[in-house]
């Protein structure tokens, strides 16, 4: 707390507004807070969600796009509501105290230190966006509904906090495994991807054809779920088999878990329409057989991994 406000007192000396650095002070006071729960590149709770915040949060999920090195917060009203600027800021009060509201703070860290700070609450008087950068006050936008704010995240996002410079491969793979268990995560296809900056949109971005990055971006997928939940993991398993006490049978488990995970997945891609598989080339064809098996193969060497790690 004590290097946030000497970080206040320094924008204040660079002759920046005292009322804007002090609630860019405040708004990187509260992400120092929820760090260690967030995740770079993904849109994360500050708690847990009842089913109506649930479902603000999955509209906003859909349409939050982040670059691999942002850090973002949702924040329900619990959360939200005791996160309001001073009455003399009346440009950045968005909502009504007492009145619920959802935030979304994004902060994107290095030299150009930048965060931005949405109101998305439908009881808003003022759904929007504010942005500030080293103490100062950047601007916002200032939607007419909470429906409008929330379509529009997307664009304010990857125009005023996305991170600037040349991304390296395994960005282009973090991007994109995030686009994907949100996809998997809602179920729908119209979750805010940009496809140049996707490698199963744009294969070459990882010097491969659309096949193989399909089966990439499941396996990979897929590993991080099976290492996200070792013990429900091994749990899922015949006691037998989790005692180390049969090698046979064990291989024989994690090829089964292996298969049904990919073909689920697999399933998932068809029915939302994410790859058209009835126009594949008779050599595409060929190939998804052949990444299957090895697929399947690779998924079951690293569960078994897993469990005896």
């Amino acid at each position: 707390m004590d290097q946030i406000l000497s970080k206040a007192e320094k924008w204040i000396k660079d002759k920046r507004d005292p009322r804007s650095a002090r609630w860019q002070a405040g708004l990187e006071a509260v992400m120092d807070l929820y760090m260690p729960g967030l995740e770079k590149g993904r849109l994360t709770p500050v708690s847990s969600l009842e089913e109506k915040d649930m479902a603000v949060f999955k509209e906003a999920l859909a349409r939050v796009d982040l670059s691999p090195g942002l850090w973002a917060a949702f924040l329900p009203p619990c959360a939200a509501d005791l996160i309001l600027p001073p009455d003399s800021v009346e440009e950045l009060i968005r909502v009504d105290k007492g009145t619920p509201s959802y935030k979304i703070i994004i902060q994107r860290p290095g030299k150009e230190h930048r965060i931005l700070c949405a109101e998305i609450s439908a009881h808003a008087r003022r759904p929007g966006i504010d942005i500030f950068q080293s103490g100062a006050f950047l601007g916002n936008f200032d939607y007419e509904s909470h429906e409008i704010c929330i379509e529009e995240l997307t664009k304010a996002i990857r125009a005023h906090a996305w991170e600037k410079g040349t991304w390296q491969q395994r960005d282009h793979i973090a991007y994109t495994l995030n686009w994907f268990d949100k996809t998997v995560f809602l179920g729908r296809a119209d979750v805010s991807v940009d496809e140049t900056r996707s490698f199963f949109h744009s294969p070459t971005l990882i010097r491969t054809d659309r096949m193989d990055a399909l089966f990439r971006l499941l396996t990979e997928a897929l590993i991080q779920r099976f290492k996200a939940d070792p013990k429900g993991l091994s749990e899922s398993l015949p006691g037998r088999i989790r005692d180390k006490e049969s090698r046979e049978a064990r291989s024989s488990a994690c090829q089964s878990l292996a298969e049904t995970g990919l073909l689920d997945l697999l399933n998932l891609v068809k029915t939302l329409g994410l790859i058209d598989f009835a126009k594949f080339t008779n050599a595409e064809s060929e190939q998804f057989k052949t990444e299957f098996t090895r697929s399947i193969r690779k998924l079951s060497s690293d569960i078994d991994e897993i469990i005896l790690a």
